[in-house]
């Protein structure tokens, strides 16, 4: 049977873990020019409706660097930007490549899609779920900090993908998340009730942040939403992660954004460039979770 990457819920607890111990030991390698062709002759489609840097750039990186290769498809350089079923698309390209990525707009398109292909499909990000970025969050903080089961994590902002992807993370790494977003901006229902007692909602960035290991922030208005961006800038005034929020969270706390940033918005200048932000591992490590987590789906653990 194959498997599909939609959600970190596809991938039971063991097996997520083994990515990532996975993904630390192929970021050593990379840092020590060791040579690591893991992918040699392997193809991997990537399919974008949205546009990208680091989801791009990570995915590409990854296969050349393990001797594979990476196909970049645009809507404007596929049949499905002309109207094909997505069900042809995923039988058709499913016979040509050992894995395809999506970046997309409906989730629903990327489980049809999954439905129809031969070869492992990846989310790399659609309207309800980011599991990508989730695999190198959640690494960024195993490197610095140690394990993540336990932790108070505070989310602030937005209700929105990468919130429904923490919840789920939460859930599968087994640690404590607080969200904090202004009222009509809270994550689904559906989402927020499979995770039970192990996160908590509320209006206050203060109460979520209190005594947190990390904050994670988000940009107010997501791709697609920037018609919004003036009445949601009025919705999330006081949802700014700045040093008097962070001043709220552990001392050791660790500050995380899956980027781009809005500074001045979202998040102060003096968070994001400051000693407890650890973003740019963060990006990086979208590299290397995602080379472990192709390695899995591709080869098998």
């Amino acid at each position: 049977m194959v498997k599909h990457f939609l959600t970190l819920m596809d991938l039971d607890k063991s097996t997520l873990q083994k990515i990532l111990a996975r993904a630390i030991e192929l970021k050593k390698m990379v840092h020590n020019k060791t040579p690591h062709e893991i992918f040699k002759n392997r193809v991997l489609g990537m399919i974008f409706d949205k546009s990208s840097t680091r989801t791009r750039v990570s995915f590409e990186t990854a296969m050349a660097q393990c001797g594979g290769h990476a196909v970049f498809l645009s809507p404007r350089d596929t049949q499905l930007g002309r109207g094909e079923p997505v069900e042809d698309s995923a039988r058709v390209l499913s016979r040509m490549v050992d894995a395809i990525m999506i970046r997309t707009f409906e989730h629903e398109k990327l489980e049809r899609f999954a439905e129809y292909s031969k070869v492992p499909v990846i989310n790399a990000l659609t309207d309800m779920y980011h599991p990508c970025q989730l695999l190198a969050d959640v690494q960024t903080f195993i490197e610095h900090r140690g394990s993540i089961q336990g932790k108070k994590i505070a989310w602030v902002g937005d209700g929105n993908n990468m919130c429904h992807s923490y919840i789920n993370a939460a859930r599968q790494f087994d640690f404590n998340l607080h969200i904090a977003t202004p009222a009509g901006y809270e994550p689904h229902n559906k989402i927020v009730q499979a995770a039970g007692d192990i996160i908590s909602l509320t209006n206050s960035p203060q109460e979520a942040v209190t005594d947190a290991d990390l904050v994670v922030t988000d940009v107010w208005a997501s791709m697609g939403q920037e018609e919004e961006q003036r009445e949601r800038e009025k919705s999330f005034d006081g949802f700014q992660v700045n040093t008097e929020l962070m001043a709220l969270a552990k001392p050791d706390a660790l500050f995380m954004h899956c980027l781009p940033a809005h500074r001045g918005e979202e998040v102060s200048a003096n968070v994001i460039d400051g000693p407890q932000s650890v973003v740019w591992d963060e990006a990086e490590n979208r590299l290397h979770s995602q080379k472990a987590l192709l390695e899995y789906l591709i080869n098998g653990l």
